[in-house]
């Protein structure tokens, strides 16, 4: 069985909505982390994933390899999984490394949350249609005429189509039937604002960036917040008083893109890498949301995939979780680490120890960072990475993200 290995790609500056970026669509926004990556090498095969569609784009990835300026005979496809999207991806391009001559993909999404999808509802989209191609004066008047409830309107955000409801509005359930503090909620965001500034003192994320738009570094890392700050916030989907989830403590509405590389190690030979750190293997799961938690899937995949390879939490030298809320977070470990959830929901009975709580995002999370849905998956698999290379070999990782619709992808990773 082929080897395949992770290498980091870089990714946008991760902005909000309705900032500098709000003027770029998103092949704009994938055009300059695309071209960086290949100028170091030519990919046998490329994917790239995005949430919020665009009606003139049916496949982004293909679009890109014209828009970037890449060889056109690269094979490309587009993924969507929601949050998981380019890590689902990833995971796919994992499984076709070694072979079709395959030796190295490169993996990616964007999203642009400053533009939201508009459509016309399908009884007057199919009547216009009819009218253009009989009577276009007719159809003009006709359309003169629309009102809102002829039109598909994002009134409720990015909300899931079975509940009606928002990932936020879902989350604020969950932390209720958990239990969960709004102290440990603010404390895990302030860790993860922590981890990020940590990380752009330092340089960690130099490398992992290509500056767009004016912009070289990711704005929402705050260095003057604090608990006390945190606590000041009022929730924002529970207003009766009894919410826990604030904008403090949840991802930001974001505009960004990101790239992962994925390959074997005579793919990695082309980028002038060393095979460092090894995909080991991966979980995907999913759960009824309508019984279930809608963010917590990954507290089914974490376990199966910790208990396949018989190891406990604490061996685990790193974990990359994406933070959708940071309720998510704290709610996630909290069942992977309950011996009867484990038993009774992700039908493990190992013994997984202790959590080493130090050892999640040290260089923040998606809290801290941003949160466009499809590029979030590279974003994590790169930053886990570069991370996992700086450990002694052996050192293993988790890398973990949730997505609408009650699924979630796992990834163990090995630095060799």
């Amino acid at each position: 069985m082929t080897d395949v290995f992770l290498a980091p790609g870089v990714r946008t500056p991760f902005v909000k909505a309705g900032g500098v970026y709000a003027q770029r669509s998103s092949l704009d926004l994938s055009v300059p982390v695309v071209k960086a990556m290949v100028a170091k090498a030519r990919p046998d095969l490329f994917s790239w994933g995005q949430v919020i569609p665009d009606a003139t784009i049916s496949n982004i990835a293909r679009e890109l390899i014209f828009e970037a300026g890449l060889d056109p005979t690269i094979p490309a496809y587009a993924t969507v999984m929601a949050c998981s999207s380019s890590f689902i991806g990833s995971l796919q391009l994992a499984g076709m490394i070694g072979k079709g001559g395959a030796h190295l993909a490169l993996a990616g999404g964007v999203d642009s949350m400053s533009h939201f999808p508009i459509a016309l509802k399908y009884k007057i989209a199919e009547k216009l249609v009819g009218l253009f191609a009989k009577d276009p004066s007719a159809a003009m008047e006709t359309f003169g005429q629309l009102s809102l409830d002829d039109f598909y309107l994002p009134v409720t955000g990015w909300a899931n189509r079975v509940s009606g409801r928002t990932m936020g509005d879902h989350m604020e359930e969950t932390a209720k039937e958990m239990g969960l503090t709004r102290e440990e909620q603010d404390h895990r965001a302030l860790l993860s604002h922590q981890g990020a500034i940590r990380g752009q003192d330092t340089g960690f994320y130099t490398d992992l960036l290509v500056p767009f738009g004016g912009v070289d570094h990711d704005t929402f890392p705050r260095r003057d917040t604090s608990m006390e700050k945190l606590a000041k916030l009022s929730p924002v989907f529970d207003k009766s008083g009894k919410g826990t989830i604030t904008a403090g403590n949840s991802s930001p509405l974001t505009d960004g893109a990101a790239g992962v590389w994925i390959g074997d190690e005579e793919g990695l030979g082309r980028l002038g890498a060393k095979p460092t750190v090894r995909l080991v293997d991966w979980q995907v799961g999913a759960v009824d949301f309508r019984v279930d938690g809608m963010l917590m899937a990954p507290a089914r995949a974490i376990p199966r995939l910790l208990a396949r390879h018989q190891l406990r939490a604490d061996q685990i030298a790193l974990w990359e979780i994406h933070e959708a809320f940071a309720a998510q977070v704290v709610a996630n470990i909290k069942a992977v680490m309950d011996p009867k959830y484990r038993k009774e929901k992700a039908g493990v009975d190992f013994d997984l120890g202790t959590f080493p709580s130090d050892r999640v995002n040290p260089h923040g999370g998606s809290v801290a960072l941003g949160h466009p849905f499809a590029a979030t998956g590279a974003r994590i698999l790169s930053q886990a990475s570069k991370e996992l290379a700086s450990l002694p070999g052996g050192s293993k990782a988790i890398v973990s993200v949730c997505a609408d619709g009650g699924q979630g992808t796992v990834a163990l990773l090995e630095r060799v």
